[in-house]
């Protein structure tokens, strides 16, 4: 349990002689657990404490039970020196979350394709380039059929790129971090100690670093997603003759409560015919393939 490990080496980094403390309830724990009559001769309520408050110590059956006793163990031995050790890790931390060459240039390529929505002269370079592809699907296939297809594709590609590019593990982590510091934070108030509070302020502080590291992780895919999707959607917005007049005859359609309507006709606000059948088809069958697929995108904890 890397996490484990971590808090052990973070501990003693803080403050040395909490070596000899983690050392001293590792000898004195038996089958794992150990009570604080065992060794309040050798440690103050103050260090044993924070020991439960990091939770190298939780509820154990008689009294506390080590969280991982080999963790504890390596987090020991890999904090020497423990400055340096930490260090390297957080420095790791952040180049395992940095994004590539290749992830930054998608990102820059994507705000551009942006502009195709209000700068016609894009729109229509677009549009003919993606026409050159999605014309004969179009010419096969009645609009709706289309924009159904496009949507299965898209979900399809959005799926598969969340699914590896996404470290839903270290989101898990990220999360369960600031849910034991929330409650770390309500423990101290109930029992008033102060103490406790300023350091889980600091320890706080230090964990809205890695908030923009997990913003980072869900971001990385979107701008994937965009950079593949704004295309297609820029081919649509042309198609239906906001970019082309010529081209945007594909009849009506039968939308459930408001019957007969026109693709370029508003239905939820400004919101057109054509984007909601879209939402509606992508919606659908994202789900259905990350159901066939059996892909879970939701972060896990360690």
């Amino acid at each position: 349990m890397a996490r484990i490990e971590r808090k052990v080496r973070d501990l003693v980094s803080d403050d040395a002689e909490m070596e000899s403390v983690v050392r001293t309830v590792l000898d004195r724990a038996e089958d794992g657990e150990v009570k604080w009559v065992d060794v309040r001769d050798e440690l103050s309520s103050g260090e044993w404490g924070r020991l439960i408050e990091k939770g190298v110590l939780v509820d154990g059956d008689a009294g506390f039970r080590l969280a991982d006793a080999e963790a504890i163990r390596d987090g020991l031995e890999n904090g020497e020196p423990t400055t340096t050790s930490t260090t390297s890790s957080s420095d790791d931390d952040e180049d395992e979350s940095s994004w590539s060459m290749w992830d930054k240039g998608a990102a820059v390529v994507s705000v551009g394709l942006f502009a195709g929505y209000s700068w016609a002269p894009m729109r229509n370079v677009i549009g003919t380039i993606m026409d050159a592809v999605l014309g004969p699907l179009n010419a096969a296939l009645p609009f709706y059929a289309v924009v159904m297809v496009l949507a299965v594709v898209t979900g399809l590609y959005s799926t598969l790129l969340q699914a590896n590019l996404m470290d839903t593990e270290k989101m898990g982590e990220y999360q369960e971090q600031m849910q034991e510091i929330q409650e770390k934070r309500k423990k101290a108030k109930e029992r008033g100690d102060d103490e406790a509070l300023d350091r889980i302020q600091d320890e706080q502080m230090e964990a809205m670093g890695d908030q923009m590291g997990m913003f980072k992780e869900q971001f990385r895919p979107m701008v994937w997603i965009m950079f593949l999707t704004i295309p297609v959607f820029l081919w649509m917005y042309w198609k239906v003759g906001i970019g082309d007049p010529s081209s945007g005859q594909f009849g009506t359609m039968v939308l459930p409560f408001r019957g007969t309507v026109a693709w370029k006709q508003q239905v939820l606000g400004p919101v057109q015919v054509w984007i909601v059948w879209y939402f509606i088809c992508s919606m659908g069958f994202t789900q259905i393939i990350r159901k066939g697929l059996n892909i879970d995108i939701s972060p896990t904890g360690t």
